[in-house]
């Protein structure tokens, strides 16, 4: 649907993806050869430990670098390079943008943040998750349940702090939120805190699936305050939906495919729930490990 900003935004991000990318390979192989090691069986724990931590920290960074918005300009992308080759670029040319910054322009202490916060909120929903798969009583559900009451609050400080330093850097993000429409945002705060509240109660009397949904709600509504806040662009101050968007027959037949394609996607979801519905045990669930 975007493939400027695909193309753009992946040559800004290329190492934190990267990392991204090597975390999710780790923890799949980790995950196979741990249940055949003897020996080894350390290493390959920690090995999925680090890949599980990878992907989730280095899209957070991804998320906040690329709110934070990066630098474009047209031309042939490696004019620079050619021409120090002795190669002529004079007759070469390319209305189409680029990113145009340093190999590190990513790394920044708002994206490091939003790295950290992605991670509270991983673990967030792993335990809560947790909670709702396994049996009340069981080791992990007990050592799952004292982490999300601890990770809970966490979360909670996480989105303010995250709020308050966006509402201080972004003008564009400041402009909408204290503009006319204030109390729409004020209301959306709310209703995102009453969620988390019901999350917490639920968790707290032991209602594991419905807590987990109420967390749900929560990622729900504030993702859809941060496309709200974004908009019209689609990566803040560099591109535009308009401007970013495949032409509208591509659009149209992109459109037409998903829409055949996301009930069957739905429906095969839901039925891999129902199948995997009951809890389990430790004993039950890793005794072959």
């Amino acid at each position: 649907a975007f493939p400027l900003v695909y193309g753009s935004a992946f040559n800004y991000l290329m190492i934190p993806l990267m990392f991204a990318l090597w975390g999710i390979i780790a923890r799949a192989v980790a995950f196979e050869f741990h249940i055949h090691a003897k020996k080894s069986k350390r290493f390959w724990g920690w090995a999925f430990a680090v890949g599980s931590l990878f992907p989730t920290f280095f899209a957070g960074v991804a998320l906040g670098a690329t709110l934070q918005g990066f630098p474009m300009k047209s031309g042939l992308a490696m004019q620079s390079g050619l021409a120090a080759h002795g190669v002529s670029v004079q007759n070469y040319t390319t209305p189409i943008m680029h990113f145009s910054g340093g190999i590190l322009d990513f790394l920044t202490p708002f994206s490091i943040w939003t790295g950290v916060g992605a991670v509270i909120a991983a673990s967030l929903a792993g335990g809560l998750y947790l909670c709702a798969r396994f049996i009340p009583g069981d080791p992990i559900h007990e050592r799952a349940r004292a982490w999300t009451n601890i990770v809970s609050l966490l979360a909670l400080a996480a989105i303010v702090v995250t709020l308050i330093w966006s509402y201080a850097i972004f003008p564009w993000a400041a402009a909408k939120w204290t503009g006319s429409d204030w109390w729409i945002w004020l209301i959306w705060f709310i209703i995102v805190l009453f969620f988390a509240f019901k999350s917490s109660t639920n968790h707290s009397v032991r209602n594991d699936f419905i807590a987990m949904m109420w967390g749900i709600g929560v990622v729900a509504l504030l993702w859809a305050a941060m496309w709200a806040t974004i908009f019209p662009y689609v990566v803040p101050d560099t591109w535009t939906i308009v401007q970013a968007a495949n032409p509208a027959d591509s659009i149209a037949v992109f459109t037409l495919f998903m829409t055949g394609f996301f009930p069957i996607m739905i429906m095969y979801n839901w039925y891999q729930i129902w199948v995997f519905r009951g809890r389990f045990s430790k004993k039950m669930a890793y005794g072959a490990h």
